[in-house]
């Protein structure tokens, strides 16, 4: 993990993570615990379309447990909780 403390990034400013961000995600360390996470943009973009292909996948897994009629529905809350209990013991 590469890190990086606060107070140098408040001395140096982004110039103290340019040698870092090379080698990948900077951590930056305050009061001895990472705090805050810097990384470059093809990162961060990397990061955003994962989340997006879990995310159809998992609507995708969703639609087809509908259809395969894995699914139970409800007329209200009460009696999805009362279920749950039911579930549970």
């Amino acid at each position: 993990m590469n890190t990086i403390p606060a107070q140098e990034l408040k001395r140096r400013g982004l110039a103290a993570v340019d040698g870092l961000i090379s080698q990948g995600d900077v951590h930056v360390i305050r009061n001895n615990r990472p705090e805050y996470v810097v990384l470059t943009e093809a990162r961060y973009q990397e990061l955003v379309a994962e989340a997006e292909e879990a995310y159809v996948a998992r609507v995708k897994a969703s639609l087809e447990d509908v259809k395969a009629g894995r699914v139970r529905r409800f007329a209200s809350a009460d009696e999805l909780l009362q279920s749950l209990d039911l579930d549970g013991k």
